[in-house]
């Protein structure tokens, strides 16, 4: 705003001078070219419109669409429209995990050892991207596939901030600089700097440690976009795996998480930001960088491939260099274009093969066993992965005397295991990640205080309020995957308590749990690693840690058993209560 009204009143004053003065000899004016850059983030490995935990096109309360089917239509109407020529397509990262397509291509039938090519470098090289940008999510396969997968695309894949462990050299390439000829002028030249998050360090602790690590956003720009700017750029773009609140779901000890708006408010020579990791569409936020004044364009393409981030940038030719002299951005809804029957086709055999796999029959169920309440309430769904990390640990541990408890979190409410055949889609859809089991070592205080941070997931109700599940959980923004349900002990949640005081009647077979008392815990990756923030699983002496992936566990458990029987697993011990009395 305060832009507009500057030029209002230049716009005012040289009318005023137009009245007493004779005008002034007008020079050619000046030569202007547009550049569009074109973005996505978050892709999460979605090639097509697809929901493969449903087994049918995608569909949502939104009405959006899914895939790099879909984006490469927008993407192919953008360049007929602007120029290839004037056209730039960017990603920000979290691009080869998510979807049972993904896990196929690196668990099932790996890459490495195939040699086959990974279906998003085969998407992403077809559509032509100029630049890719490391998300967290591409550490979670391992060293080995990210390297694979890197070798396979045409495009650069960048992360600046990810460093050697030993050297602090950039493990992989910080920046590319693209150049866009004029005609009849000097060339354009656009920079690009990738950004990925620090959070790798403790999400994927295991794949990373030792072998790099991951700097400051801020401290990262600041040596690079010099760099990047001596070297000619006209424009620079930074592409960041992070959001931009400026918060982090983790402690101090690493740099933040969200560090988008902070990179270009503290970082001097930066037109644009592409972010993403967050999911959120945001069609055009400008942020003031303090050392310049000048304002900085940011933008976020949701997720999935449900929006394609438009940027355009108007450039003029002054005193012999192209500057950039205005900026903007929106977001286009995928759900406008069919999907691209290019890449459609070109996907087609590795689709295929995925909705084979996942429509193999692992079990029976005997009954329907849905996930909808799980948030709230104890049910025998979430219980069947408590009872399968149980028993994967005591299997592993026979010379073990503590008892082992487990945590789970009820990662999907659209989760469902029929009555009937369970398929490995439905396993899947139930557990969404592709985390490993760990057991560690805990204490009854211990456990206490766990629970009591997991309990803060729920919004404090007033007496005689109405009980709303909508409005129940989700407190602060908590997201269902980080509120933990613990198995093997009993307790109550006091929703009526401010947070810190919620946990009621914890007790271990019938008697209340001794604070010193050790108990073996069945956790995963994420949780053990500190993602969540939760209390003194960190430094919890680990007792497993076998580098099982916890819904291949599940897969193996059904199948080795033939069904799924609640009565085999189910066990209600712990429920929701305001002041003492249950609220369901």
């Amino acid at each position: 705003m305060q832009t507009k009204k500057l030029a209002l009143t230049g716009a005012a004053a040289l009318c005023a001078l137009a009245l007493v003065a004779p005008p002034a000899q007008a020079g050619p004016p000046a030569k202007t070219v547009t550049v569009t850059v074109m973005g996505t983030s978050d892709l999460h490995a979605n090639v097509l419109n697809w929901d493969y935990f449903k087994d049918g096109a995608y569909t949502d309360s939104q009405g959006n669409a899914v895939g790099l089917a879909k984006v490469s239509s927008l993407v192919n109407r953008i360049r007929a429209e602007r120029g290839a020529d004037r056209t730039l397509l960017f990603d920000s990262g979290d691009t080869i995990q998510g979807t049972p397509l993904a896990y196929y291509y690196a668990k099932v039938e790996p890459i490495t050892e195939t040699g086959r090519t990974h279906p998003m470098a085969k998407a992403m090289n077809a559509i032509g991207y100029d630049a890719v940008t490391l998300g967290n999510h591409e550490f979670n396969y391992g060293l080995p596939l990210l390297a694979t997968w890197i070798k396979q695309m045409k495009a650069p894949v960048l992360g600046a901030n990810a460093v050697r462990d030993r050297t602090g050299l950039p493990a992989y390439q910080p920046f590319v600089i693209k150049t866009m000829k004029v005609k009849g002028d000097k060339p354009i030249k656009v920079g690009v700097l990738g950004l990925t998050n620090p959070g790798v360090a403790i999400w994927d602790k295991a794949n990373v440690e030792g072998r790099l690590r991951f700097t400051d956003l801020v401290d990262t720009a600041r040596k690079w976009v010099p760099v990047i700017r001596g070297l000619g750029a006209d424009v620079v773009v930074v592409t960041a795996h992070a959001g931009d609140s400026g918060l982090s779901s983790y402690g101090g000890d690493l740099p933040v998480e969200n560090a988008s708006a902070m990179v270009a408010e503290q970082v001097p020579g930066i037109d644009a930001v592409l972010f993403g990791h967050a999911h959120n569409e945001v069609a055009q936020r400008f942020v003031t960088n303090k050392a310049t004044g000048e304002q900085v364009l940011l933008t976020e393409p949701s997720k999935w491939g449900q929006r394609l981030s438009v940027l355009d940038f108007q450039l003029a030719k002054q005193r012999g260099r192209w500057t950039v002299t205005g900026k903007s951005a929106t977001t286009l809804n995928t759900n406008t274009v069919a999907e691209d029957p290019k890449i459609v086709r070109l996907l087609k055999p590795q689709h295929d093969t995925t909705i084979g796999y996942v429509n193999k029959v692992v079990a029976q169920s005997a009954q329907e066993l849905p996930a909808t309440e799980s948030p709230y309430k104890d049910t025998p769904i979430l219980d069947y992965i408590q009872h399968v990390q149980v028993e994967t640990v005591k299997k592993a541990l026979p010379d073990n005397t503590l008892p082992v408890l487990s945590i789970a979190a009820p990662f999907s409410r659209s989760a469902v295991f029929p009555a009937g055949d369970i398929r490995v889609r439905d396993v899947a859809g139930l557990y969404v990640y592709d985390n490993a089991l760990l057991a560690v070592k805990l204490t009854g205080a211990q456990i206490k205080d766990y629970l009591e941070y997991s309990a803060k997931y729920f919004n404090q109700l007033a007496p005689g309020a109405p009980v709303d599940p909508a409005t129940l959980t989700n407190a602060n923004n908590t997201p269902d995957y980080n509120y933990d349900q613990l198995s093997g002990v009993s307790y109550d949640i006091d929703v009526a308590k401010p947070a810190g005081q919620r946990i009621a009647d914890l007790s271990y077979e019938g008697a209340p749990l001794p604070a010193d008392k050790e108990f073996v815990v069945a956790i995963n990756n994420y949780r053990q690693s500190g993602g969540g923030g939760f209390p003194h699983v960190t430094t919890a002496p680990v007792l497993y840690n076998a580098q099982v992936e916890i819904r291949q566990a599940l897969i193996e458990y059904a199948t080795a058993q033939g069904t799924i029987d609640p009565a085999d697993f189910a066990a209600s011990n712990w429920k929701l209560t305001r002041d003492g009395q249950p609220l369901f």
